[in-house]
């Protein structure tokens, strides 16, 4: 079979390939610098005779994905920044309740409404947990159109493994770029991962009626499933981690960055290089669980750090709890929309060198 190469924005990528991924439902609500993605799964969702909702707002569309997951869909929302916020309550119930999901980030600039300009300072937000309560849940930074389609099928099958919600955290200019992108196979939805948790389908399976809820009005319950949740988040950060090097092992600085401004690090990396400068590139893939071992391990064999993000630095403040005090970690950034240059990049690091 010959490949589906097409030349696609980021939003549009995400969006395909999670109808290929298999997302029966999807509820969004619109916002700039996002709409593609709603836009086209309105317009092919409902010729695969598939669900879509926009809903009345944010609140109500991550309220929406809590319901279809509950029920068995492979459910699916996105948004921008303040959206994002909006549905921080309900991604917290998702997260108590121990059900799958995908949430889509295509992040603007802030803080408040800000600009449609793209922007990293959702960071905290996303890897922290920014709803109530103690939860985490896995957050996937892609770099590229193609990393944001292969990160979108993934993130379905692996909120189902790992049963909770898979967040896609794209700046947006990776939501607005075109690229090539080569699209992933349809998924049979007969063959995908059954969901024997899920509420109804009683007559199905021959068992009892299911009550999914995140409430437990008993302290010692409640402890013991909460305890329960973070040996799973263990297991995560044993087994999924993931992240890309670039000549980091002979590098005297590692520049850690991811998204949008891994791709500016890498050509002020390259730049560094024609220079005689040893630098190199750490980009963390997995946001949540972060790559603190490996950085720790970077650390350990005398390498110093430059964290560059388009924040006033927030990732930053993993890398250096990562690196606990073993080498130097310096910051630099933009905000407000304004994404940092080559030319920028490279500079700092000449500072931090002596060079």
């Amino acid at each position: 079979m010959a490949e589906d190469i097409r030349l696609m924005k980021g939003n549009e990528a995400i969006a395909e390939a999670a109808i290929r991924a298999g997302c029966s439902a999807y509820f969004g609500y619109p916002i700039t610098p996002q709409n593609e993605l709603t836009a086209y799964m309105a317009r092919h969702m409902l010729t695969r005779k598939r669900t879509f909702i926009q809903a009345e707002s944010e609140v109500s569309a991550i309220n929406m994905v809590y319901g279809a997951s509950a029920a068995g869909a492979r459910s699916m929302t996105s948004s921008s920044s303040p959206g994002v916020s909006l549905k921080q309550e309900g991604i917290s119930y998702i997260c108590g309740a121990d059900l799958p999901a995908v949430i889509v980030n295509v992040a603007r600039s802030g803080p408040g409404l800000g600009g449609i300009s793209p922007g990293q300072a959702d960071y905290f937000q996303s890897t922290r947990g920014g709803g109530h309560g103690d939860y985490y849940h896995l957050v996937l930074a892609p770099k590229s159109v193609q990393e944001a389609a292969d990160l979108t099928y993934e993130a379905f099958d692996l909120a189902d493994e790992w049963r909770m919600p898979a967040m896609i955290l794209a700046d947006g200019l990776i939501g607005q770029m075109m690229e090539g992108v080569v699209l992933p196979a349809d998924r049979d939805l007969a063959k995908l991962p059954k969901r024997p948790y899920a509420v109804g389908h009683q007559g199905e399976t021959g068992r009892e009626i299911n009550h999914v809820s995140s409430i437990n009005l008993v302290p010692l319950e409640l402890e013991a499933s909460v305890r329960a949740r973070f040996e799973r988040y263990a297991k995560m950060k044993e087994t999924l981690v993931r992240f890309e090097e670039v000549q980091v092992e002979d590098a005297d600085l590692v520049l850690v960055a991811y998204g949008t401004s891994a791709r500016v690090s890498l050509g002020a990396l390259q730049e560094a290089r024609k220079a005689g400068l040893k630098v190199g590139l750490f980009r963390p893939i997995t946001l949540w669980p972060f790559p603190e071992k490996r950085i720790a391990e970077l650390a350990g064999k005398g390498k110093r750090f430059l964290a560059v993000e388009m924040s006033m630095g927030q990732m930053v403040e993993d890398v250096r709890l990562a690196v606990n005090g073993k080498a130097p970690v310096d910051f630099f950034g933009r905000t407000g929309g304004v994404i940092p240059t080559e030319d920028e990049v490279l500079e700092a690091a000449r500072k931090i060198l002596g060079k």
